[in-house]
């Protein structure tokens, strides 16, 4: 066999899995609704992130049991015993969620049956860590919040092909931390650069995106059409003529803006032509 034919059977066999896996999430979708449940429920009142439990009970030793009642939410990205064990993820960490028949009625853990790897859910219940030092919620009540209808990549490789990372920005941040992490260290930033222009007394403004003509910089445009007018305009290059005339006209001495430009040249992961 070629590797171009073994690439295409490859290629046949993971769309026959995904598209099972999807048949299978429609079915219990299907289940859902039949048992009266929703499967996108308007609201849910979360009081407590995973990062907030993590954090509370950071001391509480292995095998022992609270009576507090916490209400949390997640993602679930892995599923054990037939649903028993659950861990859910939220933008900040995760948390295990303990279901057993002890502390959860015949119509609860029934709701086990209908949950998928992907799916949101609420949990209510009291805080535990198990003998093996897993901090954990002791389930009474699962909420369905969202049900997935595409299964998530494999756990044990994750999501390792390039062109479904940048093209699939939400799958990437729904598997990989470090993308995760990049995003929130660019927020910081951007929010740093802001508060040092904003200290030293810089008013932070808005120029135009579209310009009749080109100015400030030399690049390939992207060029536009507007309807209204009839004319031809081109997305900036730059924001610096414009950010001349607000200090000519005396708004501040300083000014700046976090704008995004628009040169139409050259594709890389480590450029963004855009920005």
């Amino acid at each position: 066999m070629t590797q171009k034919n073994a690439t295409a059977e490859s290629l046949s066999t993971f769309l026959d899995d995904e598209n099972a896996l999807k048949k299978s999430k429609l079915v219990k979708l299907d289940a859902l609704e039949k048992a009266g449940i929703l499967a996108f429920p308007p609201k849910f009142a979360r009081e407590h992130t995973t990062h907030y439990l993590q954090d509370k009970y950071q001391s509480l030793e292995s095998g022992v049991e609270t009576t507090d009642r916490v209400s949390t939410a997640g993602r679930i990205m892995a599923m054990r015993n037939s649903g028993m064990f659950i861990d859910i993820h939220d933008a900040m960490g995760k948390v295990q969620v303990f279901c057993h028949k002890d502390s959860m009625s015949a119509e609860e853990l029934a709701k086990l049956d209908y949950l998928d790897i992907g799916d949101i859910i609420g949990v209510t219940g009291t805080v535990r860590r198990t003998p093996r030092g897993e901090l954990s919620v002791r389930a009474d009540c699962v909420t369905m919040l969202a049900k997935s209808f595409l299964p998530l990549p494999e756990k044990y490789h994750g999501l390792v092909d390039i062109e479904q990372r940048y093209r699939q920005r939400y799958l990437d941040l729904i598997m990989n931390e470090d993308s995760r992490n990049v995003l929130r260290a660019r927020s910081k930033i951007v929010s740093t650069i802001r508060k040092f222009m904003d200290d030293m007394g810089a008013i932070e403004v808005e120029t135009p995106v579209l310009h009749p003509i080109l100015g400030g910089a030399n690049a390939r445009p992207f060029i536009t059409h507007h309807n209204a007018l009839d004319s031809q305009f081109y997305l900036r290059i730059a924001t610096e003529l414009h950010l001349k005339r607000l200090i000519v006209g005396g708004l501040s001495d300083a000014v700046y803006e976090i704008g995004r430009i628009f040169r139409n040249e050259g594709v890389s992961i480590k450029h963004n032509p855009e920005f």
